[in-house]
């Protein structure tokens, strides 16, 4: 990742990822789009967000999805490796909006958050 370019893993389905990119452009920023769910990140790029943002994979999840459940992620056995490779393979459990600037990430709850790191 260059560290001049903004990029935002955005689902343009969820509400507070509409409002993070529209907070974003109301900034003057014009951030590198990448929707998620379609291209989602690999387990090295995942990893390093995870570092940026200073959580462990559990906290990144979605633990509402069904698919969390599904796939028995619950379980406290499982390995960091395994939770990345879960979130890759499905990239709905990922939380989001995330931002990436200047090495550092930032959640978008509340949207707000994400500034910071863009300024």
């Amino acid at each position: 990742m260059t560290n001049n370019t903004i990029k935002l893993y955005h689902n343009p389905r969820c509400s507070k990822s509409r409002q993070t990119l529209q907070l974003l452009e109301q900034q003057g920023v014009e951030p590198q789009i990448v929707e998620y769910l379609t291209t989602p990140p690999t387990v090295v790029e995942l990893t390093e967000i995870l570092e940026m943002l200073g959580l462990e994979p559990r906290e990144l999840m979605r633990n509402k999805e069904a698919e969390y459940q599904e796939n028995g992620l619950d379980n406290p056995e499982l390995s960091r490796e395994q939770l990345i490779e879960a979130m890759v393979n499905t990239p709905k459990l990922i939380e989001r909006p995330i931002v990436i600037s200047n090495g550092r990430a930032a959640i978008g709850r509340p949207p707000e958050k994400v500034l910071e790191i863009v300024k």
